[in-house]
């Protein structure tokens, strides 16, 4: 029996989703959950790999299991033996043909800054944060540079593994909400550290440090010493997953998050 899991993380607490010796990822506090329920081991495969200090509120997950067992189990059962950082949402049972990586259409990822003078106490570890004001206007126009299908090279990380790096980027929306800016991207799929590299190209624009057309200017030439600096992790938000509407997943919508607008 394959069964998908929607879940949801607050990724300060841990190294990222990929299972560490350590012990120190959340896919190693969910499978260790999971077994408890299942009386077995179990093996997780997720729509999108996060790193450290990125957070989840629509990840994506599937695993095999021969032990029976009603939703409910997966859902509140599991989340009695998880922390509080981490949560199961819903659970279904899915055809053996569903892979929560490839059957996935476009991962959507929201990154919130904090434009202000002085940085915040309260939503330390939840968003990025630049002190000088930006210009939303251009940083749109640069943004716009980046839709369609491209050659991210300039947005990649060294240690990046995957095996090409062209990607469709479908949506890319820029926002104000009062002090914050909201970045919302939708993509095919996402190589390692693109949004955060993209991001921190996209404040050089804003403070004025560089011109919108330099965004182009760094997708030709694939340098990615040539863009800015990663920025911070804590900013980031896996924020929806997309597939067929064959597969019937649910689509559980955050009403308590402060920056909801838009989300999975």
């Amino acid at each position: 029996m394959r069964i998908a899991l929607g879940i949801e993380y607050e990724g300060s607490s841990y190294c990222g989703w990929q299972t560490q010796a350590s012990g120190c990822a959340v896919q190693d506090r969910l499978e260790a959950a999971l077994a408890r329920i299942a009386g077995t081991p179990v093996a997780t495969v997720c729509a999108g790999r996060t790193d450290a200090g990125v957070h989840a509120l629509a990840q994506v997950v599937h695993f095999d299991c021969a032990a029976h067992r009603p939703e409910s189990a997966w859902v509140r059962g599991v989340n009695a033996l998880l922390p509080p950082s981490l949560a199961v949402i819903w659970a279904q049972c899915v055809a053996d043909g569903f892979n929560a990586r490839f059957s996935a259409q476009a991962r959507r990822y929201r990154y919130v800054l904090l434009n202000h003078a002085v940085r915040a106490a309260l939503d330390h570890g939840r968003v990025g944060w630049h002190h000088a004001p930006l210009d939303v206007e251009p940083m749109q126009a640069a943004g716009a540079l980046l839709i369609g299908e491209h050659d991210f090279s300039a947005f990649r990380a060294s240690e990046c593994q995957a095996k090409s790096p062209v990607r469709l980027l479908k949506e890319l929306r820029i926002k104000r909400q009062g002090p914050y800016l909201v970045f919302d991207f939708c993509a095919n799929g996402f190589l390692h550290h693109m949004v955060r590299n993209i991001v921190g190209s996209l404040v050089y624009v804003g403070n004025g440090r560089r011109q919108a057309s330099w965004i182009a200017e760094l997708l030709a030439a694939r340098d990615r010493r040539q863009a800015a600096p990663t920025f911070d992790a804590a900013g980031l938000y896996l924020t929806g997953v997309d597939y067929d509407a064959a597969w019937n997943l649910p689509r559980a919508k955050r009403v308590s998050w402060p920056w909801n607008e838009g989300t999975a």
